[in-house]
């Protein structure tokens, strides 16, 4: 992917959460059913890292389920971590860019047991990218540390599915990004306000691929499975372990 392509893919993700940060936030005030049967059997020690907190939903769950481990938050945007401290207080959180390369220079430690990325990996664009964060992420894990995370399959809806757009929407061709690069709009409903539409780029991953990365970036995959929406595969989850 060329980088003037990449930076434009950025830029929409970045656009997209500061324009809609709080409208979005408001959707996602429960974590995923995935994400709280995990939380359920994770070990409960250690420090934990969680990618892309947001606006701190699985932060807030961490301090109600009365986990003994440590949980820190990691977000790019302001507003989101404005309502994950407000959510969680007492939680350590750090603004910080996965797409920045020195984005480990921002974390108060440079070891952590577990390292969480629920609904993050999908908006990552490139595959180089990808690597090169994923391989970052094992840096700061021991031999045998877990890396969990979900990714978007949207293709499973319908209703999501009619909310592709052309490339051409932004400006781009269809051989300008990769297989599996989607333009999707996000509608913005909020009591007494008009609807506002948002763009978002989402890459769609198969299990092959991400067993790939795992297998590149010094992982190897230990568990898989979907969850969430309203027909239970709206996400895609998996347990990485370091090898």
């Amino acid at each position: 992917m060329r980088e003037e392509v990449l930076q434009q893919l950025l830029a929409i993700n970045a656009r997209f959460y500061e324009e809609f940060g709080t409208s979005f936030a408001a959707t996602r005030r429960r974590i995923q059913p995935g994400m709280r049967e995990l939380l359920a059997r994770l070990p409960d020690e250690g420090c934990w890292l969680d990618l892309g907190c947001g606006s701190g939903a699985l932060a807030a769950a961490w301090q109600a389920a009365g986990r003994k481990s440590e949980y820190a938050g990691l977000d790019f945007s302001t507003s989101l971590l404005a309502e994950a401290r407000a959510a969680a207080p007492g939680i350590s959180f750090v603004q910080a860019d996965l797409c920045d390369p020195d984005w480990l220079d921002r974390l108060p430690r440079k070891a952590y047991d577990g390292i969480l990325a629920f609904a993050v990996l999908h908006h990552l664009p490139g595959a180089d990218l990808r690597l090169r964060i994923l391989r970052q992420v094992r840096s700061l894990l021991p031999t045998g540390g877990m890396f969990v995370h979900s990714v978007w399959q949207f293709q499973h809806s319908p209703r999501l599915l009619m909310r592709t757009l052309p490339w051409e929407t932004v400006g781009l061709a269809e051989g300008d990004v990769e297989p599996g690069d989607t333009l999707l709009d996000w509608r913005s409903v909020l009591p007494d306000q008009p609807t506002r539409v948002g763009l978002r780029y989402v890459h769609l991953f198969s299990r092959a691929g991400l067993g790939v990365l795992a297998e590149q970036s010094g992982f190897t995959v230990r568990e898989t499975f979907e969850s969430d929406g309203a027909t239970g595969n709206l996400g895609l989850y998996q347990v990485w372990q370091a090898v």
